[in-house]
């Protein structure tokens, strides 16, 4: 068994294009912040000695929820000082800046949750994350 455990939990109403990228966006992002060690990223080597570098040892989950419930799950693992981080609807149209201002303008409450990924305690995150469903 592995001591911590990384989990995204995905909006299942938002099309898989949006929500891969919401994925995308939000693991590359945490992975550089979590960094390459506690992530136990690994070098496989292939039976030709090719290189297939940067793959967690660690299973990584993906469950679904709608946003709300996504909301309440980030809400708890920041009330828990678990390490999380997520995407929202404000960050999916214009530039960046724009992307920036139209959230900076929103309230918490307006946000639709498109997904959330969280790392931390194995027990700990089982317990917020049980509840959820395996995404399909």
């Amino acid at each position: 068994m592995f001591e911590k455990k990384l989990v995204a939990v995905m909006n299942e109403k938002i099309e898989p294009g949006v929500i891969m990228n919401a994925l995308a966006h939000m693991s590359i992002g945490f992975g550089a912040e979590i960094g390459k060690e506690p992530l136990r990223l690994t070098n496989y080597i292939d039976g030709d000695g090719e290189s297939h570098p940067y793959i967690s040892e660690m299973p990584f989950m993906i469950l679904k929820a709608n946003s709300n419930k996504i909301r309440a799950l980030r809400k708890a693992a920041r009330q828990k000082g678990i390490p999380c981080v997520d995407f929202i609807n404000t960050m999916t149209i214009g530039t960046y800046s724009e992307q920036l201002e139209r959230t900076k303008e929103t309230k918490e409450e307006a946000l639709i949750y498109y997904g959330v990924i969280l790392f931390g305690n194995w027990d700990e995150v089982s317990e917020l994350t049980r509840k959820f469903s395996l995404w399909k």
